[in-house]
């Protein structure tokens, strides 16, 4: 079955603050999650942490190379934004599903119908083929 977003889900998402882990993020500026997540940290105003396979520091943010890396005590997740593609993202959900964290949101293009099912069946609100930056203007961030 294919995923509807919830309006609803998307706006509490965007102006509850938050940490949110950034999978894909590096310090390419090139890749779209280096733009996108300076307009969660700065515009929506949430904590973010970037995960790549280096674990490097992006945007004078401590870097981690998985979910599993970052300390929870210290950082509990929010929200896993998943800058990878669809072929990988289902291990990013598990991951996920495996933290703790409470929401997983897919940027566009990235689809995984079993993946977001196991994220929902888990309890975790799921957005899917949306990005942060472009549903801001909705919501006036």
């Amino acid at each position: 079955m294919m995923h509807v977003n919830d309006p609803a889900v998307v706006e509490r998402l965007m102006r509850t603050k938050g940490t949110w882990a950034i999978v894909g993020l590096s310090t390419n500026q090139w890749r779209s999650a280096y733009d996108v997540s300076l307009y969660v940290r700065d515009k929506m105003g949430m904590e973010i942490i970037p995960i790549n396979l280096k674990g490097e520091d992006v945007h004078g943010e401590k870097g981690y190379k998985s979910l599993a890396d970052i300390p929870q005590a210290k950082h509990p997740i929010d929200v896993v934004d998943c800058f990878v593609n669809s072929q990988r993202v289902g291990a990013v959900i598990d991951q996920a599903i495996a933290i703790g964290a409470k929401a997983v949101w897919l940027q566009l293009g990235v689809f995984d119908d079993e993946a977001t099912q196991r994220a929902r069946e888990a309890g975790l609100e799921v957005v899917v083929n949306s990005c942060p930056a472009r549903e801001g203007w909705h919501y006036g961030l």
